[in-house]
């Protein structure tokens, strides 16, 4: 009912201000400050002080009194204090509300119809998921989330690097080594296993006797270049290890979850000659030049420095070049396209973009989400090294702090009668995994974090479990309300819900469709994990001051409707950031 409400207020202001001759192409229309009680205000009067030749208040009290309310459903009453003009809801408003969240897809928006496709994560299927990406797929698939609640057409992709120098030294090495060469691995699973083959390819490149070095260095641009020619052969061994490595990563991404609709390969776009072709048509344009025995972009005119290199002396292309023929095929397929990068990608996505525009693409339909990284104590890590902590590592260590946290909290009697063995593994996995997702998904993506365990699994503080304990409070309940024979439901009376707190929680709920839609035009999920914490907030201040079952009649039922539109709320964000909602913790 927010964004309703707020097209109420958008045209009512607009009104008034045509009527009195004044501009309406910023409403300055706003969450009002902590001490202005309404729902919606604008700070216009600030921006017309100058033109009006008046004070703000004047100019807020002026207008406001010139604001006609008639005919509108949810606008019911206008006033000022002091700058701000401010704008009031009906009771149908809170009414409507209440009613429309008994529904399960609450906040879910309308079709867009428009398609998106979401890539994300893509990281070189070189071994297992590591800590200091993590954030890409929990910030990937949250993106990608959000955009489908927001009505959106969305398909998540991984862009898989198989044509590349790493993925040329791992096929080697698999080809080379024996399994009495390698240490044992750290798990029994095929990214683990092959993972050795590649920092052992690495060492030895790295210490090996120089005639050895160059015979395996030869063997290595072999691979590349049986790649770049289309040689079936060369990639059918490249395939093997690549394909193995990605079963396990994505062993590692379900569990977070992140899910992909689609794997597509760098080489499908030399294969099919689009790569070859994009190299041509950057060749003939004005801004290519041949220089250091390569073709070159200079990118002088889009404000970027450094040139942009498309193709090497000996006729290869490049990561870039194949990308840029990849992301053609995205905007012929797809309406918007919306890739998660690292901060260490930003010149590569702003170098990316201006050749898109040179090759004539509307660039429009790109969109990137930039994200800093996530530290440890144990600072960086690396892949080709061997060093770090991986991301199942995390993952288990995550549940079982929570296991401990819920273990210790449980009372004995509800776990002797109620909750099983298996139940208590289930909270732990949804606390523990849903603690590592919301930590990271609910900073602003361009901060630098610091992962911190005492932190994420604080069930007093801004955090998952203190989120998600609220949907676990709501069914008990109304699990209980159903043992007394209440139900929740929709033919409730809401003017009973009069209080402060009852009010406050309504209106909560109220702005969580805006709040979905105000993430998913940004790209930014952590507007919905701030939602999350300001509705526990709100709902928590409800709990302590207005008993449920202990209440009769209309107001009973009317609060186990609220307690009901309070549990399908925070499901839904939670499920749009990808954290779990538990039913009991």
């Amino acid at each position: 009912m927010f964004r309703e409400f707020r097209a109420e207020v958008e045209a009512a202001l607009a009104d008034a201000l045509s009527a009195a001759g004044l501009p309406t192409d910023d409403l300055g229309i706003e969450e009002p400050p902590e001490d202005v009680p309404a729902t919606l205000a604008s700070s216009v009067a600030f921006r017309l002080a100058g033109e009006v030749g008046a004070p703000p208040p004047g100019i807020a009290a002026d207008l406001a009194s010139k604001i006609d309310t008639e005919g509108y459903e949810y606008l019911s009453r206008v006033d000022s204090q002091g700058p701000y003009v401010n704008f009031h809801p009906s009771e149908a408003y809170l009414a409507d509300t209440l009613d429309a969240a008994q529904d399960d897809e609450y906040g879910r928006l309308p079709d867009t119809d428009t398609s998106v496709v979401v890539e994300h994560t893509s990281a070189n299927p070189t071994g297992p998921v590591h800590v200091g990406r993590a954030r890409n797929p929990i910030l990937g698939d949250a993106v990608a989330r959000v955009l489908d609640f927001a009505g959106y057409d969305v398909e998540r992709h991984y862009y898989v690097n198989d044509a590349g120098r790493q993925v040329a030294v791992f096929t080697w090495a698999y080809e080379t080594f024996d399994e009495s060469d390698l240490p044992d691995p750290d798990r029994r699973r095929a990214d683990y296993d092959l993972v050795r083959y590649y920092r052992k390819g690495n060492q030895y490149l790295e210490s090996a006797d120089p005639e050895d070095v160059e015979a395996a260095e030869a063997e290595i641009e072999s691979i590349m270049r049986g790649l770049e020619a289309g040689d079936d052969e060369t990639y059918d061994r490249v395939e093997r290890v690549v394909d193995q490595v990605l079963s396990g990563m994505r062993e590692s991404l379900e569990r977070l979850p992140a899910e992909f609709d689609a794997f597509v390969k760098e080489t499908e776009f030399i294969r099919d000659g689009s790569a070859d072709e994009v190299v041509d048509r950057l060749k003939g344009s004005e801004h290519a030049v041949y220089e250091e025995d390569a073709w070159q972009l200079g990118l002088d005119a889009f404000g970027i420095d450094k040139k942009l290199v498309f193709l090497r002396s000996d006729g290869t292309t490049l990561y870039t070049t194949r990308d840029l023929a990849h992301h053609e095929w995205k905007f012929a397929n797809y309406d918007r396209a919306v890739t998660v990068l690292g901060e260490d990608h930003k010149l590569q996505a702003e170098q990316l973009k201006a050749a898109l525009e040179i090759l004539g693409n509307d660039t429009g339909q790109l969109s990137h989400a930039i994200y800093s990284y996530v530290n440890l104590p144990d600072g960086k890590m690396s892949t080709r090294r061997g060093t770090g902590i991986d991301l199942d590592n995390l993952l288990d260590e995550a549940v079982v702090r929570a296991r401990d946290e819920v273990e210790a909290r449980l009372d004995s009697r509800i776990r002797d009668d109620d909750l099983a063995e298996e139940d208590i593994e289930r909270i732990a996995r949804q606390v523990g995994i849903g603690a590592v997702r919301y930590d990271i998904v609910s900073k602003q993506p361009t901060k630098a974090i610091t992962f911190e365990w005492e932190r994420a699994l604080d069930f007093e503080a801004q955090s998952a479990p203190y989120v998600q304990y609220v949907h676990a409070r709501c069914c008990g309940i109304l699990a209980e309300a159903e043992k007394q024979g209440f139900e929740a439901g929709r033919d409730v009376d809401p003017s009973v819900l009069d209080t402060a707190e009852e009010v406050a929680l309504l209106r909560t709920i109220a702005r969580f469709p805006a709040v979905v839609e105000e993430a998913a035009a940004d790209l930014e999920p952590h507007v919905v994990a701030t939602y999350t914490r300001e509705f526990a907030e709100t709902f928590n201040a409800f709990y302590r001051e207005c008993s449920v079952l202990g209440s009769d009649g209309d107001r009973r039922d009317a609060r186990l409707a609220l307690v009901n539109a309070s549990r399908a709320t925070v499901a839904n964000a939670l499920g749009a950031l990808g954290v779990e909602a538990p039913t009991s913790m």
